[in-house]
């Protein structure tokens, strides 16, 4: 559920996620700035105009949020059925006074963000594995049950190239999510470990992921970083990640354990050990990836399947 302003945010997750690997989630947002409503502030007069048009671009269906409380369970349902026969998203757009007010109870409570004890400097060696190296040492080192959820671009399909297996999820889209992903995925099998492999580039697009996984702290999620400093992906045009440090970012966020692993040695040691609380793990690797590099032939939504699939087959 968002403001209107917010939900401009996830034009990208929804249309290269949700709609492309066929997962519905039923996306409701206010429609501040409503055309011929009441007084409001400038920055939301044109969200308010294409907010529901967004939806139609997006091609996802949508109504408005019913103003009497029993209209909502047959909303409900017309939604429900939507996502259930789709496998779609499916949206509902909530006018001004559509709802009573209602005081809101929140759930946050503050954490203690001092638990990652990390020292302030580090030197990584001036010899870096390549970002194949590193995923080899992943793969083989998986325990029973877990499962990989690998960021968009190189990354995805150098793991693809490595060896293609059910466990695995490529994100072909929705650049900076595979963290927010892995973070459901957790909290939704909380008996079985999650691996999020992520890059620079993507974790520095939506930073404000590791907060909120710092504060749900699901004791089964190891995020790996891989940080060649390069948006390789696309070209080769460099990051900003030389001059921030992601681990002291991680353990500021509220991961209760944070590490620095400059060897391939050291991702296998952790990979191949038991993980017991949210770990994030920084690997910073050399530039550069495999030639002729293959897309995965699997088509995303035969990737979410089979890993339901496989997840169900190895509880």
């Amino acid at each position: 559920m968002f403001q209107n302003s917010g939900f401009g945010n996830t034009v990208n997750p929804l249309t290269s996620l949700n709609m492309i690997f066929k997962i519905p989630v039923l996306v409701i947002t206010t429609l501040r700035g409503e055309p011929g409503g009441a007084h409001d502030e400038p920055q939301h007069d044109l969200m308010g105009q294409i907010t529901p048009g967004l939806f139609d671009l997006m091609r996802i269906p949508w109504e408005y949020f019913p103003t009497e409380e029993n209209e909502v369970g047959p909303v409900l349902e017309r939604a429900t059925k939507h996502m259930n026969e789709k496998k779609q998203p499916y949206g509902l757009v909530m006018k001004k006074d559509s709802v009573a007010p209602h005081k809101l109870k929140t759930k946050a409570e503050p954490r203690d963000v001092h638990a990652a004890q990390l020292a302030a400097s580090f030197t990584w060696p001036k010899e870096r594995p390549s970002r194949t190296e590193v995923l080899t040492a992943v793969q083989k080192s998986l325990r029973p049950g877990d499962v990989v959820v690998a960021t968009t671009g190189h990354t995805g399909r150098e793991l693809y190239a490595l060896e293609d297996k059910p466990n695995q999820l490529y994100m072909v889209g929705s650049m900076g999510c595979a963290g927010s992903f892995g973070l459901g995925l957790a909290l939704a099998q909380p008996n079985r470990r999650v691996i999020v492999l992520d890059g620079d580039g993507a974790a520095l697009m939506r930073l404000g992921a590791l907060a909120t996984i710092g504060f749900e702290r699901p004791k089964n999620l190891l995020h790996i970083l891989l940080d060649n400093e390069l948006h390789e992906s696309t070209g080769g045009q460099s990051t900003v990640s030389h001059s921030v440090d992601s681990a002291l970012v991680a353990a500021a966020s509220g991961y209760p354990k944070v590490l620095r692993v400059p060897t391939t040695d050291g991702v296998a040691s952790l990979v191949a050990g038991e993980t017991t609380e949210l770990t994030f793990a920084h690997v910073k690797t050399r530039p550069g990836s495999p030639e002729d590099l293959p897309r995965p032939t699997v088509t995303p939504v035969q990737v979410k399947d089979r890993m339901i699939a496989w997840m169900k087959e190895n509880p």
